[in-house]
């Protein structure tokens, strides 16, 4: 397999997110936070196909961390958002 396109994709792929997250404003960081939220999921479930399948103890083990990783980026991104949100809500 050859390793060269795969890591000419993810540098592309980090240029282009950084680029697109510089841009953002501040108004549109919520609804664009909970999109991310939703992408975090897809890739939690992704990421258990992979751990379950049997593919031998290195796909099992790399799979956890991704599983561990995704789900934790989802549940801080859905903290992030609630706290956000919180600031808009009357007091009273």
């Amino acid at each position: 397999m050859d390793l060269m396109p795969l890591v000419t994709i993810l540098m592309l792929a980090i240029f282009v997110g950084f680029e697109i997250i510089t841009k953002v404003p501040p108004t549109l960081h919520t609804p664009l936070m909970s999109g991310s939220n939703a992408i975090s999921g897809i890739a939690v479930v992704g990421a258990l196909v992979v751990s379950g399948a049997d593919g031998g103890t290195l796909p099992s083990v790399l799979g956890f961390i991704a599983v561990v990783l995704a789900t934790v980026n989802a549940v801080g991104g859905f903290l992030v958002s609630h706290r956000m949100l919180a600031m808009f809500r009357k007091k009273g």
